[in-house]
């Protein structure tokens, strides 16, 4: 599946421009309109280190009303949440009705670095397959939306970005020992990561893989997957879709 991504994917600088004017407009208007009929979102970012997640996180909330979503960044269990069963953690990051909850990671993590750094057993890893499907069709049920990405890079542009982030004074706090470790393990990651794309992809949560070697062409598909999404749901529940106001702003 990854390997055949069309990974030189481009938006040239103006139609860009013109493309992410619409939809950073679109979007706040579709966010408001989601608060107002109780229509709450999870958006997942997955993909690798140096993928753009971070960036393109930062594109997308930069439009949004602060009130309306809470962004989290996850980490390892601490101490007592390991303790308690796995997706208990993630079951209290959920966002109240007409709210959006961003993830930059996610459960995703038990079967992708998790799995390839044997942190976890074989039989716990296979089994989350299973959890992760019933959570999110859960979710589904009880009426949010499910939006998913997984940014996708090569290992000759994730090494030339990692290269590139070691020179940097204030981004090169973010390369640790972990970060180099799935480096060279890439292709353990991407026989992982092939598989939870293909066991978790449903109806109900479908997969958006970013071709995000261009940082244009990432944000847009990210705030183009975003918004169509939400409309759609606001189309399912019968809500009438606000018209667009254009702002007149426009992202670099």
């Amino acid at each position: 599946m990854l390997e055949t991504v069309p990974l030189d994917r481009a938006l040239p600088r103006e139609e860009y421009k013109t493309r992410i004017s619409y939809l950073r407009s679109r979007l706040f208007d579709i966010q408001k309109t989601c608060w107002e009929h109780g229509v709450g979102s999870l958006v997942v970012f997955e993909g690798w280190d140096a993928a753009g997640k971070g960036s393109a996180i930062g594109a997308l909330t930069r439009q949004l009303e602060p009130r309306g979503f809470r962004l989290h960044a996850i980490q390892q269990p601490r101490s007592h949440e390991a303790e308690l069963p796995w997706l208990w953690r993630f079951w209290n990051l959920l966002p109240a009705r007409g709210e959006m909850a961003i993830f930059d990671q996610s459960w995703y993590g038990r079967v992708f670095r998790d799995r390839v750094a044997g942190a976890v057993s074989e039989r716990e890893w296979l089994d989350a397959y299973g959890a992760i499907c019933e959570f999110e069709r859960t979710l589904a049920d009880d009426g949010y939306v499910l939006i998913k990405f997984f940014l996708h890079i090569g290992k000759a542009e994730q090494a030339k970005r990692l290269r590139r982030l070691r020179g940097d004074p204030l981004g090169s706090w973010q390369l640790t020992t972990d970060v180099w470790k799935r480096h060279r393990t890439y292709g353990d990651h991407l026989i992982a990561a092939e598989e939870f794309l293909e066991r978790t992809e449903t109806e109900w949560g479908p997969w958006t893989i970013v071709e995000a070697t261009d940082r244009r062409w990432a944000r847009f598909r990210v705030f183009d997957t975003v918004t169509t999404a939400l409309e759609g749901a606001l189309r399912e529940r019968n809500v009438p879709l606000p018209a667009w106001q254009p702002t007149g702003h426009a992202e670099e």
